[in-house]
């Protein structure tokens, strides 16, 4: 059986580190995240989605939620951000892909 003061101490833990991070969820309270695509003269997506796949040097990557902070150079690739309704597709040449703290943002074209 387990200690009450132990049990208390562990959830008053988990509502201090909830409380300084709230996830993004959707209606089934699976996490999202928030994607930001775009170059400097079109935004092609800005929105929250469960994940986002591309492709590196070292090859096929997913970011999903509570990625450790991230940035790579991407090669050219279909981004493939999945959202509620399916997924998204966006053609890329090339770019750079920055993630922290559940927020990941594309620059293409640079």
């Amino acid at each position: 059986m387990a200690n009450p003061d132990t049990t208390k101490t562990a959830q008053t833990t988990l509502t201090a580190a909830s409380a300084t991070k709230q996830a993004t969820v959707d209606s089934s309270g699976k996490e999202m995240i928030h994607i930001k695509v775009f170059s400097p003269y079109k935004t092609y997506y800005n929105f929250i989605g469960y994940s986002i796949s591309g492709v590196n040097d070292t090859g096929p990557f997913d970011i999903l939620p509570r990625h450790h902070n991230f940035i790579t150079l991407l090669n050219p690739c279909v981004l493939d951000i999945r959202v509620q309704s399916g997924s998204k597709r966006i053609r890329i040449s090339k770019g750079v892909m920055h993630v922290k703290a559940d927020k990941v943002v594309v620059f293409l074209d640079v």
